[in-house]
C-alpha cells in the first residue's frame, strides 16, 4: 500500500500546475494576503472566480484553529488485486471471483444489461483480478472474460448522434449511457479540452423524458441498490473511456469522538437526531443554523464571507454542545455571521469528508474532462454513490447556498463568491487539511472552486437519476419477474396462482389497450379508487388534481402526496408530476397505480 501525496492530489486537481508549483513564491504573513494569481489555460471561468474570498477563507479557518485536536486522515490506495475485489463486490459481482458468494444469479442477470464500454470496464477489472492471483499462484475460480460475455452485451443502449448531429457542449442527454457517448465523441475526434464559458451561465439543454424524470428519493429500496451498482459501474466506465486513471481510497482507522455536534462523524450525529427525531435525514444543528441564519435575512452583505467574531464562535459551539439537543440554547442571542461561522464549521470539522474519503479523489478528478458535459455526468454519478447521508446532507447545503445566491442582489454574493468561499470549507476537512502546502493549496483552489460551483449551480440535475440507468433496472426486474415465473411454475402448489396471475395480468393489458382507462387507488381518500380514462397529455398531475377536488377533506397537503408507480419491472417508484401517464403505461403496462403519502 501507498500513502496518496498532497501534490498528487493537486495534480488530480490541476494536472498542469505541478510543473510550476517550485515558480510560485507564497507568502502569506497576515491573514487574507492572497499569493500571486496564475491564470489556469484548462478552465475559461476560473479568471472571473474572487480567489482572494477563497485565501481570505483559508486563513479564518487557519486562525481558527479546531475545536479539538484529531490525528490526520491518511488516505490509501487498496494493493494489487485488492482494489479489483472490493469494487466487483460493490457492483455485486462478487461471482466472478468467489463462486461462493451469493447473488449468482442476479450478477448474471445484471450483466446481460451492461453497455459495451460498462461491459469494458468489468472485463478490465476481472482480467486485472485474474493476472493479479495468477502471480500470487492463488487457487481462485476466476472466468475468463471471453466466458462472461459472450454473446456480447446488448446494445439497446449504444450510442447515436440526437437529432441526426453532433450535440452541443451543453446538451445533457440522459437516455443514453454517459459513456457510450463518450466514446462516441472521442471517435469523432472531439476528445480535447474545449474551453467552458460559465459568462453566460446556462443551464444544460436536455429533453425532457415523458415517462418522467426520476430523482434520488423516488425508487424503493431494492431498485435502488440497483442502481447504485449500476451507477458504479457506468462511472468506472466513464473514467475509463476518458483515459482517467480514477483510484478510490479508504482511510485507517482513526479515532473520533462518540458523542457530540462538532467533530462527530455524520452517522454517529444522525444516530442522536434519530432517537430525538425519527426518520431525520439531515443533522439537526446544521437544519437549525440554516433556519437561524435564514430568520436573520438572506440581504445581509457579505453572508458566508464575512467571519464572526473567531472568540465568540468557539463560545456558542461549547454552549451549543451542552444546551442543543436540551432545547436550551438562547438562539436570540446568537449573531447571524456567526451562526454562519458555525455552519462552515460543522461541515469542515466532519472527521471524515462529506464527499466520502473514497470518492474525494473522483470528485477532484472531474475537471479532468475535457467538455463541462462529460465533468457533470461525472459528478451526476458520483452524487448517486454517495452514502445516504451524506448525500441527503449535501443537497441540504446546496440548497441553502443557491437561496443565498438568489438574494446576490442585496447580500453581494454571486455563486461564483459562495463557490470560493465554501470550497475549503467541503474540500479541506478536519484531520486532512495540513497535509497541503501553501503551494499545493494554490494549485488546488481554483478546481475546488469550480467543483462547488457546479455542484450548486446544476444540483438538479445531479440528483437526476438517468433514464438509462433506470433502463438497465427495469430490464433487471424483467428478467428476475420471468425466473421467479418459471420458479413458480414447477411448483405444483402455487401452478394455479402462477397461472392466475398471468391471466389476471393480460386482461389487464388487453382491457387497458380496448378501453384507454386505468384505474388509481387513492387508500387516504374518501373515494378509494377511480377510473381514469387515458389521453395522450394526461399527466400525473392532472389525476393528483382529479382527486383533491373531489375530496375536501383530505388533510394531506398536495406537495406530500404522490402517484405511484408500483409493480410491473418496478418495485415503486413516485412519480414526477410532469409524468405523462400513457408514455409511462406503454413502459410499464403491469403497473399498478396509487396515490400516497411521501416523505422528502
Amino acid at each position: 500500500m501507498f500513502l496518496i501525496s498532497p501534490l498528487s492530489l493537486s495534480v488530480i486537481l490541476n494536472p498542469s500546475s505541478s510543473r510550476r508549483t517550485g515558480h510560485y513564491n507564497v507568502q502569506r504573513s497576515r491573514p487574507g494576503e492572497k499569493p500571486p494569481y496564475q491564470r489556469c489555460s484548462s478552465q475559461e471561468s476560473l479568471d472571473e472566480l474572487a480567489l482572494d474570498d477563497y485565501w481570505k477563507e483559508l486563513a479564518i479557518i487557519q486562525h481558527t484553529g479546531d475545536t479539538e485536536p484529531q490525528e490526520e486522515v491518511q488516505l490509501k490506495v487498496a494493493d494489487e488485486g485488492e482494489q479489483e475485489e472490493a469494487w466487483l463486490t460493490e457492483a455485486g459481482l462478487a461471482t466472478l471471483f468467489d463462486e461462493s458468494a451469493a447473488d449468482g444469479e442476479d450478477s448474471m442477470v445484471l450483466l446481460s444489461t451492461l453497455t459495451r464500454t460498462q461491459a469494458a470496464a468489468v472485463e478490465k477489472r476481472v482480467e486485472t483480478l485474474k493476472q493479479t492471483l495468477r502471480k500470487r499462484n492463488k487457487s481462485y475460480s476466476v472466468p475468463d472474460v471471453r466466458d462472461i460475455f459472450k454473446p456480447p452485451a446488448s446494445q439497446d443502449t449504444k450510442a447515436e448522434p440526437c437529432g441526426g448531429g453532433a450535440e452541443t457542449e451543453t446538451d445533457i442527454n440522459l437516455e443514453v449511457s454517459f459513456s457510450e457517448q463518450a466514446l462516441l465523441s472521442y471517435k469523432d475526434g472531439s476528445k480535447v479540452t474545449q474551453p467552458v464559458n460559465e459568462a453566460d451561465d446556462k443551464l444544460p439543454v436536455s429533453v425532457r423524458d415523458k415517462t418522467g424524470m426520476t430523482k434520488v428519493g423516488d425508487l424503493a429500496a431494492a431498485d435502488m441498490k440497483k442502481v447504485r451498482r449500476l451507477v458504479l459501474i457506468e462511472m468506472t466506465a466513464l473514467f475509463d473511456t476518458a483515459g482517467i486513471d480514477l483510484k478510490t481510497h479508504k482511510p485507517l482507522k482513526i479515532k473520533v469522538k462518540e458523542s457530540g455536534l462538532f467533530g462527530v462523524p455524520l452517522s454517529t450525529v444522525l444516530e442522536q437526531d434519530q432517537k430525538r427525531v425519527p426518520g431525520s435525514r439531515v443533522p439537526l444543528i446544521m437544519q437549525r443554523l440554516i433556519s437561524h441564519i435564514e430568520e436573520e435575512g438572506l440581504h445581509t452583505e457579505g453572508l458566508l464571507r464575512v467571519p464572526g467574531a473567531s472568540t465568540r464562535v468557539k463560545a456558542v459551539c461549547q454552549e451549543l454542545e451542552q444546551k442543543f439537543y436540551d432545547g436550551l440554547f438562547p438562539w436570540e442571542t446568537l449573531k447571524q455571521h456567526d451562526a454562519a461561522s458555525l455552519l462552515k464549521l460543522f461541515i469542515r470539522e466532519l472527521p471524515h469528508p462529506l464527499l466520502t474519503v473514497e470518492y474525494f479523489s473522483a470528485f477532484v478528478s472531474v475537471l479532468k474532462f475535457p467538455t463541462k458535459k462529460q465533468q457533470l455526468q461525472a459528478l451526476n454519478l458520483l452524487v448517486l454513490l454517495l452514502p445516504e447521508s451524506s448525500r441527503d446532507t449535501l443537497k441540504a447545503l446546496l440548497e441553502f447556498l443557491q437561496r443565498v445566491i438568489d438574494h446576490k442582489e442585496q447580500n453581494k454574493m454571486t455563486l461564483n463568491n459562495v463557490a470560493v468561499v465554501m470550497a475549503p470549507n467541503i474540500f479541506m476537512f478536519k484531520g486532512f487539511r495540513s497535509k497541503f502546502s501553501e503551494q499545493q493549496e494554490f494549485a488546488m483552489a481554483t478546481g475546488m472552486a469550480n467543483i462547488v460551483r457546479l455542484l450548486i449551480r446544476y444540483q438538479n440535475l445531479l440528483w437526476t437519476i438517468p433514464k438509462f440507468v433506470m433502463n438497465q433496472v427495469r430490464k433487471q426486474n424483467t428478467e428476475n419477474q420471468k425466473k421467479m415465473n418459471r420458479d413458480r411454475a414447477v411448483k405444483k402448489l402455487l401452478k394455479k396462482m402462477a397461472y392466475d396471475r398471468d391471466k389476471n395480468s393480460d386482461k389487464t393489458e388487453k382491457n387497458t389497450e380496448v378501453s384507454g382507462f386505468i384505474r388509481v387507488q387513492a387508500p387516504q381518500f374518501s373515494k378509494v379508487s377511480m377510473a381514469v380514462q387515458l389521453t395522450e397529455e394526461l399527466q400525473a398531475s392532472d389525476i393528483l388534481a382529479r382527486f383533491l377536488s373531489q375530496d375536501s377533506s383530505v388533510s394531506v397537503k398536495r406537495e406530500d402526496l404522490c402517484l405511484y408507480e408500483i409493480g410491473g419491472n418496478i418495485k415503486e417508484r413516485c412519480l414526477d408530476e410532469e409524468t405523462y401517464m400513457k408514455a409511462l403505461l406503454e413502459l410499464n403496462p403491469s403497473a399498478e397505480w396509487v396515490i400516497k403519502s411521501v416523505q422528502r
